[in-house]
């Protein structure tokens, strides 16, 4: 979609500078997409303490692998 719009020439080329993006147009471009993961992110911090994961819930036990151990224990061969 074609759009015009006028952006501060200051705040275009400190941007610019910052991020190391050559065009104005790759820079509105990353700029809406990082905009649209911050909204995200937000969104999932609403469902902070909302209760969809158990409480008995144990990330250590997956990540270091016990997880698998407790699943292959109960099977008998």
């Amino acid at each position: 979609m074609r759009t015009n719009i006028v952006i501060d020439d200051g705040i275009m080329a400190k941007t610019i500078a910052v991020s190391g993006i050559k065009t104005k147009r790759e820079l509105v471009e990353t700029a809406i997409v990082e905009f649209i993961r911050s909204r995200e992110r937000k969104n999932l911090l609403d469902l902070f303490g909302s209760n969809l994961i158990a409480e008995d819930y144990d990330y250590k036990s997956l990540r270091y692998g016990s997880h698998d151990t407790k699943i292959m224990s109960g099977i008998s061969p």
